[in-house]
């Protein structure tokens, strides 16, 4: 991801999600270093991915697929690089939160070899309710 990627990659967001990180997020991810990558093709950006790495663990941020391309494999394809990436970085376990509500996203994380180690009450906003619990999912690295 580069700056000049921005504005698609907030857009994608906006598309896709109720509460989307805005281009300030994404600004002060680059500057600190996260792992921020994208899925491209000739046209557009498909998906984006953030990561944080440091001190032996990673934890996904982020990870957004343009909802024209949802389903087809690259929400998998995209973590996966940076999985391998956090590896490469001396990162052995990664975490993430997911909303309790996004069944697609929870059987993903699970099918990558993920299980849900907490709960945090509350975590997301939602339009719906005011509030949303998250699950909180880890694995150990390299698991492929």
């Amino acid at each position: 991801m580069r700056s000049s990627d921005l504005d698609l990659v907030v857009k994608n967001e906006v598309d896709a999600y109720e509460h989307p990180w805005t281009k300030r997020i994404f600004i002060d991810c680059l500057r600190s270093g996260y792992q921020c990558w994208v899925l491209a093709n000739k046209q557009q950006i498909i998906a984006h991915g953030v990561m944080s790495v440091a001190s032996g663990e990673c934890h996904l941020l982020t990870l957004c697929v343009s909802p024209e391309f949802q389903r087809q494999g690259f929400a998998r394809k995209l973590f996966q690089i940076l999985l391998d990436r956090a590896f490469k970085l001396e990162a052995s376990v990664c975490f993430l939160e997911v909303r309790s509500s996004n069944a697609g996203a929870i059987a993903l994380y699970r099918s990558m070899g993920f299980a849900q180690v907490g709960e945090r009450r509350n975590y997301y906003p939602n339009q719906r309710t005011g509030r949303e619990d998250a699950l909180i999912l880890s694995r150990q690295l390299p698991l492929r």
